[in-house]
């Protein structure tokens, strides 16, 4: 019996040690590009959350929501790609963020650049960590 409970315990009461560090998550935010490569527009945050939720869709996400499930995805590859930056996280982002894109000619490219959140007394200090070179936006 003391051994089963030996075994529990790490499942029923986790340690702090669990994460490696606590930091700031990294937001991902987008823009498009025209043909030439110039900007158009602002940033914008990509998968921006809810400000609410009636009840009935708030149940329904505690059980069901793979679009979530994604954006913890794309988070951990944002984090990944700030601690030892590779091809295959900037793909899987641009892929992602690909597929939310309405097509549009005119703006057949964007790039998406990530961007620590933290607070300092009061005040939201924002840190631009990466920004991503140029990315194919889908075809119309």
């Amino acid at each position: 019996m003391l051994k089963t409970l030996r075994l529990l315990a790490p499942v029923l009461l986790p340690s702090w040690r669990f994460f490696d560090r606590i930091a700031a998550s990294p937001r991902i935010e987008v823009q498009r590009l025209g043909a030439n490569g110039e900007a158009v527009g602002d940033w914008w945050a990509s998968r921006p959350r809810p400000q609410s939720l009636p009840l009935g869709v708030y149940l329904r996400r505690l059980v069901w929501n793979p679009r979530w499930n994604e954006a913890l995805f794309l988070t951990s590859c944002a984090e990944r790609l700030l601690d030892s930056p590779s091809d295959h996280s900037v793909r899987e982002i641009s892929t992602r963020i690909a597929e939310d894109l309405p097509a549009d000619a005119a703006l057949p490219f964007f790039r998406f650049r990530l961007v620590l959140v933290s607070r300092v007394g009061e005040a939201l200090q924002r840190k631009v960590a990466y920004v991503s070179p140029r990315q194919a936006a889908p075809p119309e």
